[in-house]
């Protein structure tokens, strides 16, 4: 199997920026990161019915498109070209594939309907996933046949305004996953400041919460260790759709911004700028497309894709992430004094570039990974 996009991945990629263009431009973005919510409702109704992006690699059978994940990579790419500011990741990626890979057929058929139909918002609290370190797990408590959940979870994506969340809980020795209604009472969520204004974080509580397993016992690992691997493969799409757009802005401002009579993309020192934020574009758009084209790619040796795919989000990640970084600073540099502005986008690309460089853990964290599934001993 090739990565080769075909007419109706192009289809897709032109209706995607194509809404993002009419219905979220920038002016909508900054409207919608400084929202209590923090997405635009209508947009979102507007990517799941005209579109079915939120569906996009949910089986038919579930009400999603069927489509696999080189669709999904192509979304992912738009939508971090516009800086799209909603719960995509949280609920189209994170908890969408927790429900298909938590072997919970009840529970997918329940919910994800309403996940695709963007009538529902799910999320997953766990703070391993964001890349968390020690972090204390709820814990979960039978009584009869009703389980409770109580612990905090302290990073949890677009929590303030999940419908559902799929909680990460230890029931005595295992951790396995939990479903939760946010209508349920003891659910306290409190929002938390971050850098990057178009994607809120919040902690939330959990106090006596009712709720229920989702999947097989003890079964949090499997599940969140894919989970994880795939949504840090969508990020690094994402980073990869951003950091073009920088490069865009960046080229055609040099272009048409003028000193000393000369247009400042004549002089050599812009020039070498540019060219280096292209490589570094190009780079990440290899090792990005290289984790699409593992995680489309299906075989029937389970274990050989986990491997093969956990390889690839970490390459994936560590590659995309810092290359998104150096664009965004560079596109600033380019731009002089506006960049540094509130009124230029800038800010905001170079906000999400270093709030998503340590998502679902740092560049040095996932080269130590890939170090280990690679079997590379380290030395002094």
């Amino acid at each position: 199997m090739d990565l080769v996009f075909t007419a109706e991945h192009d289809a897709l990629r032109a209706a995607t920026r194509g809404l993002l263009e009419r219905h979220a431009p920038e002016s909508a973005v900054r409207a919608a990161m400084e929202s209590e919510d923090g997405y635009d409702p209508a947009v979102w109704r507007r990517m799941a019915q005209e579109i079915g992006l939120q569906g996009l690699i949910v089986p038919e059978a579930l009400g999603g498109s069927g489509a696999d994940f080189v669709d999904l990579g192509v979304a992912m790419e738009e939508l971090g070209r516009g800086l799209y500011c909603g719960p995509f990741l949280s609920s189209a990626v994170l908890a969408a594939t927790a429900l298909m890979t938590a072997d919970d057929e009840i529970a997918a058929r329940k919910y994800l309907p309403d996940v695709c139909s963007g009538s529902l918002l799910a999320t997953v609290a766990d703070d391993g996933l964001l890349g968390g370190r020690d972090h204390p797990v709820p814990a979960a408590t039978w009584s009869a046949d009703t389980v409770r959940i109580d612990g905090r979870v302290g990073y949890v994506l677009d929590g303030h305004i999940a419908d559902i969340f799929v909680v990460t809980a230890r029931d005595q020795d295992e951790a396995g996953l939990y479903l939760v209604d946010a209508r349920s009472a003891g659910i306290a969520t409190t929002l938390l400041p971050t850098m990057d204004l178009t994607r809120k974080i919040a902690a939330v509580e959990f106090r006596g919460t009712e709720a229920q397993r989702l999947g097989e016992r003890g079964n949090a690992r499997r599940v969140l260790t894919r989970v994880g691997d795939l949504a840090t493969i969508a990020l690094a799409a994402e980073q990869v759709g951003s950091a073009q757009r920088m490069l865009e802005i960046s080229v055609e401002y040099a272009r048409i911004r003028t000193q000393f009579g000369r247009s400042i993309g004549s002089f050599q020192a812009v020039k070498h700028r540019c060219a280096d934020m292209s490589v570094d574009v190009e780079s990440a758009r290899s090792a990005a497309y290289n984790g699409i084209w593992t995680a489309a790619r299906q075989t029937d040796d389970a274990q050989a894709d986990a491997d093969q795919l956990a390889v690839a989000a970490a390459i994936a990640h560590s590659c995309c992430s810092e290359a998104f970084t150096r664009v965004a600073a560079s596109c600033i540099q380019v731009h002089g004094g506006i960049g540094f502005t509130w009124e230029h986008p800038a800010h905001l690309y170079y906000r999400r570039a270093k709030s998503s460089e340590l998502l679902f853990g740092g560049p040095a964290e996932h080269r130590r990974r890939l170090a280990t599934l690679l079997g590379v001993t380290a030395t002094a």
